[in-house]
């Protein structure tokens, strides 16, 4: 009986038909694309945040929920949602970059007898991806902090982006091209840390769960060994997003750029606003990483049941 595999349910040598490659990440990229639709306010006031106070001024946010309230008085729900084309293009551009080249690399280092990489290798195969994925998502990314940030300045001082092709457009015309990948350093280097710290706070939490004997290999376990990941990661790497979003905000003051380097902001920032202003915005950014992941799944595998039933029964 088992070896009996109906045309619909199988290839010619029995094994289970599956999507191809291209649908897997176009999956991928649409699934990141539907959770960003629920997280962008969160992204929205993340950003502000870290832009709060810039340059020793006061600071515009007490609290992130002071943030949201005082967007949503000001600039109504549709404010919320500013820079939403950005965000998705974010996704569509670095979601599906990085599953494209993780899997063909993950591919290309398994063994002839089908053994897969070990834990350090499948790391940096993640880094690698997740940097290769921000550098090709870091022109959305520009456009997504300069849109997010418009709405907190005086109506004279604003770009005033109508999309984020419109965004794109008008930067490369009015600051050139190479200004799309202003940031990508520490676009990229985000990347890297997130992509290490979700790795290893993550083995090393749930092991951390298992040993306390509180709890077993179970969906509990795993949700609450990647909210603990979360924390690490949303810890560890703000400093360095941050410096990726005042440097892709940064305007040009006489002639000069605001900030010289990513070394430059992270010592202005500590010098004027105090060393734990690294951290600003770091609920929303918290907040988002569980839902934007749960979503994301919860999106690939609808489609992904959809895909097998339209295509590969019957």
């Amino acid at each position: 009986m088992a070896a009996t595999a109906s045309p619909g349910a199988g290839g010619m040598d029995g094994k289970p038909r599956t999507s191809p490659k291209s649908v897997k990440f176009l999956f991928g990229g649409l699934a990141g694309m539907g959770a960003t639709v629920f997280v962008q306010p969160l992204d929205l006031v993340k950003n502000r945040m870290q832009l709060s106070g810039e340059g020793a001024k006061t600071r515009e946010y007490k609290t992130s929920f002071h943030a949201l309230t005082s967007i949503l008085k000001a600039e109504g729900l549709r404010g919320i949602y500013t820079g939403l084309s950005a965000g998705l293009l974010r996704q569509a551009t670095y979601t599906t970059t990085r599953l494209g080249i993780y899997t063909v690399l993950f591919e290309r280092l398994t063994g002839a007898d089908g053994t897969p990489p070990g834990f350090l290798l499948k790391a940096l195969i993640g880094m690698t991806a997740g940097a290769t994925g921000a550098f090709v998502g870091t022109p959305a990314e520009v456009a997504l902090i300069r849109m997010t940030a418009d709405g907190r300045l005086p109506a004279d001082q604003r770009r005033g982006y109508k999309n984020v092709f419109n965004a794109l457009i008008r930067i490369a015309q009015e600051e050139g091209v190479p200004t799309l990948w202003r940031g990508c350093i520490p676009t990229m280097a985000r990347a890297v840390v997130v992509n290490a710290a979700q790795l290893a706070s993550y083995s090393q939490s749930k092991q951390f769960l298992l040993d306390s004997g509180y709890f077993s290999d179970n969906i509990l376990c795993h949700f609450c060994a990647s909210m603990i990941s979360g924390l690490v990661t949303t810890a560890a790497s703000m400093p360095v997003d941050i410096v990726k979003t005042r440097i892709q905000n940064m305007r040009m003051i006489d002639g000069k750029p605001e900030y010289k380097n990513g070394l430059d902001v992270l010592m202005k920032v500590v010098r004027y606003e105090g060393f734990f202003s690294l951290w600003k915005g770091f609920t929303p950014y918290y907040a988002r990483l569980g839902p934007h992941t749960v979503l994301t799944f919860i999106f690939l595998e609808q489609m992904n049941k959809a895909y097998k039933r339209l295509f590969l029964s019957g």
